[in-house]
């Protein structure tokens, strides 16, 4: 076979030609359509044919000029009393020395009134001797130009206008004004102040201009001290640490106000603490009692604990890779003791993780508290779905960011799993943390930009082209899925000084 010279230029080939007709296109189609019509006569003598020509010889399609539109001479705004010009055009895909288009005026029309701003916006268009004059005539909705506070004293009005959600320049709305309403009453109510009052002044007609409030905001409230009443397992000092209504350092100066809504959820905190200890039926009650001024307050968590759950017997259900036994021995708990969640989390987690070493990795494990007639005794049978066996297959790096230069190579060298190996959740976390600690990545757990390894099954249609080929059970997706297996690809460990910054 002859090989040709790129380079040389005899008879247009190699690749010389093909690059001359791609930049001969690029550069040749602006000026057909500025020409447009049959191509124009060749003159006597001149056996130069431009592309244009050629094509239209050999049956091409004729290029005609587009169809000339008037120029936008203006664009006008009128209407806008408190939404400004600028902002308005922000909108507009209209602009002065473009070619006239209806269509696009239509969509400006669309998006003026989709910013809700306008109860109604007309165009109107005047033709002139250098072009079309386009005018859009608005008619604002009334919106929102002050808001205000009157009575308040103990909050600020900036805090009240933040928490309150309504600000300058939106529009008008009754609903939106009695929301704000409320929003404050209940920012009052978390500042101690139970027996505030808010009532609206102005706001909730089409002919207002603002946003005006009346308050009353009543006395301050302040927790002076928390009572226990009826607790055995734990003492009042523990309980304390589960609520949030608590008395203020030295008592006026911080914090110990009074929120009726903190309370109620105290209240649920104390039942969620019973209940994960085994008491089951505990019921937790609340008093508030207030001195003869009104503003302290003495809370009294009234507690009727009830019986405490013992576990009678614990058992597994769905279980084929381990034996009952064996995953017994996994547990913290045991039959006898007192009902404690989260040492039976701790449980699940537990059998999940053993699971997970073998290969396991979607493995579904239930924890099923069953309570007998009997008062206080329960039944606990963890429920198990083992899943598939999974082993290791394709193995894809992402690294994401500006002009990444990490290799490939120094991600897999963290990573101690390989094509063909048996997946084990340990080992999937150890890289993990080789990834988060190489400083070769942000990681930064507070935003969610970590160093991760996802794990996904294969699909479907990969599971069929296995089948089809004959492979096994044993077999593996990843370095050679065509063929027959072989033997993983060895990757040096680098020493950890080599890559650190």
């Amino acid at each position: 076979m002859r090989r040709r010279c790129m380079d040389c230029p005899a008879n247009g080939t190699g690749w010389t030609r093909p690059l001359a007709l791609l930049l001969g296109l690029a550069a040749a189609t602006p000026l057909f359509a500025q020409q447009g019509g049959p191509p124009p006569p060749r003159p006597a003598g001149d056996n130069t044919q431009t592309f244009r020509q050629r094509v239209a010889e050999a049956g091409g399609p004729m290029y005609k000029p587009a169809t000339a539109q008037p120029l936008v001479v203006d664009v006008r705004i009128q209407g806008n009393e408190t939404v400004r010009e600028h902002e308005i055009f922000t909108h507009l895909r209209t602009r002065r020395d473009r070619e006239f288009d209806p269509e696009l005026i239509q969509a400006d029309v669309r998006r003026l009134a989709g910013t809700g701003k306008f109860a109604d916006v007309d165009t109107f268009t005047e033709n002139t001797a250098r072009g079309v004059i386009v005018t859009f005539r608005l008619r604002e909705r009334p919106s929102v130009r002050y808001v205000r506070f009157h009575g308040n004293r103990g909050i600020g009005d900036q805090r009240l206008v933040t928490a309150c959600g309504i600000k300058v320049g939106d529009p008008i709305n009754r609903f939106a004004v009695n929301e704000a309403r409320r929003k404050t009453a209940e920012f009052y109510r978390s500042k101690g102040f139970s027996k505030v009052q808010v009532q609206v002044l102005e706001g909730e007609k089409k002919t207002d201009r603002g946003v005006v409030f009346i308050v009353q905001e009543g006395p301050v409230e302040r927790v002076s001290s928390v009572r226990f009443v009826g607790n055995t397992i734990a003492s009042a000092a523990r309980l304390r640490t589960q609520i949030q209504s608590k008395p203020g350092v030295l008592w006026y100066l911080f914090s110990g106000k009074v929120d009726r809504d903190k309370i109620d959820e105290d209240v649920e905190r104390l039942t969620a603490y019973y209940r994960n200890l085994g008491y089951f039926n505990a019921r937790i009650g609340r008093e508030l009692d207030f001195d003869q001024s009104g503003k302290w307050l003495t809370l009294t968590f009234v507690i009727d604990e009830g019986p405490r759950y013992r576990i009678r017997s614990i058992s597994v259900a769905g279980n084929e890779k381990f034996t009952e036994e064996q995953l017994l021995s996994q547990l913290s708990l045991a039959k006898g003791e007192f009902f404690n969640l989260p040492k039976m989390q701790s449980d699940v987690n537990s059998l999940r993780e053993l699971y997970g070493s073998q290969g396991h990795i979607f493995a579904e494990v239930k924890a099923d508290p069953r309570f007998l007639e009997e008062p206080g005794l329960l039944d606990l049978t963890f429920d198990i779905e083992e899943g598939q066996l999974f082993r290791v297959g394709e193995i894809k790096v992402n690294i994401r960011g500006e002009n990444p230069h990490t290799r490939q190579n120094v991600v897999l060298n963290r990573i101690s799993l390989r094509p063909g190996d048996i997946v084990d959740i340990r080992e999937v976390r150890a890289s993990e943390r080789r990834l988060r600690y190489s400083q070769l990545f942000r990681n930064n757990p507070a935003q969610g930009v970590t160093p991760r390894i996802v794990m996904k099954p294969p699909e479907i249609e990969e599971l069929e082209a296995m089948a089809r080929r004959g492979q096994g059970s044993d077999t593996y997706r990843g370095q050679n899925p065509g063929g027959a297996p072989q033997a993983p690809p060895t990757y040096r460990q680098p020493t950890p000084s080599r890559y650190q910054r």
